[in-house]
């Protein structure tokens, strides 16, 4: 098989090349992360890194913003690998004789890895059915709320998977806690492909459809999630061009399987392959996840004032004017004033920045060289 064709949808490949294609796509991505990693960010890379490749995040409101850069860094370096690694299953899939929808199975944590070495053994078969899977009792109630005309099927395929993507989202960020693959990867491409697959269920689209109808929901997704300030600006601006790229993967892939004529009988298991895909990844990320890491950083400011007087301003103080820097006027966090009540250990400080106060209660009052606190409260973004 000619280098090019790899990238494409179409054709089989035999057991062989898939395994050495897959095994030399990780080498080649372990070896351009650790340049990306070692050179541009000046951190440490290994293989374990891939396990868990952005520590035990449980909101992106954690990060630092190097660490969102380094996040999203990783994320746009890893798209052409995505790319070539589902075209190479899905051609795989259909090389072995099984349904080219399992190829969503490329983003669950650990069964991709069991899903890559059964690939790679299982022989090729002779294939002459394009039906893929088995009859499907509830068939009738599908076709009942799909619309068969373009237009409406296309509306409806576009409302329901941005009100799939909410709820999973909602799932994701405010229940589990977890931000990983199964939000940032498989979230937006299942969407792409269920978006599809639903428009697409009475009869064939065309490419340019099943594009559209793939990345539209993802664009009313992120201005709802905008609207209701479930997220920042600058996390959904960072995910955006991301979430739209892997939305088209999804919908690539809807469009060739159902370019392929793969018929009502199997279409409900395959839209619930791509709804239920998404909740089993958050699943196996939360039940994997390792515990966080204890960190203790140190930062020191020398001023050139009395520490009787750099004292008065350590414990609260008046209102500041709000910054004009782009960045902070985009969103990031900055602080306005600082209250306290009380005196002494045990009196409670607010320090209250754009996004919320903290409320940080006082441990060691040592006037005029300690001030100590915790934090037991903080703005949710």
């Amino acid at each position: 098989m000619r280098i090019e064709n790899f990238w494409q949808w179409e054709g089989r490949v035999n057991r062989a090349t898939y395994f050495l294609v897959g095994v030399s796509a990780f080498l080649l991505k372990f070896a351009v992360d650790w340049v990306v990693v070692t050179w541009l960010f000046h951190r440490p890379w290994s293989l374990l890194n891939y396990w868990r490749p952005f520590g035990a995040i449980t909101g992106l409101h954690s990060l630092s913003l190097e660490d969102r850069l380094f996040a999203g860094t990783m994320m746009f370096v890893a798209l052409p690998f995505i790319w070539l690694g589902l075209a190479m299953t899905v051609k795989r899939l259909r090389d072995a004789g099984e349904p080219t929808w399992l190829a969503a199975l490329f983003f669950a944590p650990i069964a991709n890895l069991v899903f890559y070495l059964v690939l790679s053994v299982k022989p090729s078969v002779a294939v002459t059915d394009s039906e893929e899977g088995a009859p499907w009792p509830a068939r009738n109630v599908i076709e009942r709320w799909i619309p068969r005309t373009r237009a409406a099927s296309a509306l409806v395929s576009i409302g329901l998977t941005a009100v799939i993507g909410l709820g999973f989202t909602f799932l994701g960020t405010q229940v589990i806690a977890q931000y990983g693959w199964g939000l940032f990867v498989g979230l937006p491409f299942c969407l792409g492909l269920f978006a599809v697959l639903t428009h697409s269920y009475h009869q064939p689209r065309g490419y340019g459809e099943c594009v559209t109808v793939a990345i539209l929901p993802i664009a009313i997704l992120g201005a709802i999630l905008l609207m209701v300030a479930m997220e920042g600006e600058i996390c959904l601006l960072m995910a955006a061009p991301l979430a739209a790229i892997l939305a088209l993967l999804g919908g690539s892939l809807g469009f060739v399987i159902q370019a392929a004529h793969w018929g009502r009988r199997n279409a409900p298991a395959i839209l619930s392959m791509a709804v239920l895909l998404t909740p089993g990844v958050y699943g196996i990320e939360h039940f994997t996840r390792p515990q966080a890491g204890v960190f203790e950083v140190k930062s020191a400011i020398e001023i050139s004032a009395p520490p009787e007087q750099v004292w008065q301003k350590v414990v609260a103080f008046t209102e500041m004017p709000a910054p004009q820097e782009m960045l902070f006027r985009a969103g990031i966090a900055y602080p306005i004033r600082a209250e306290i009540t009380g005196h002494g250990a045990g009196a409670v400080r607010h320090c209250v920045f754009s996004t919320g106060p903290f409320v940080e209660p006082i441990v060691v009052w040592d006037e005029p060289h300690l001030l100590r606190f915790s934090v037991t409260a903080n703005p949710a973004l």
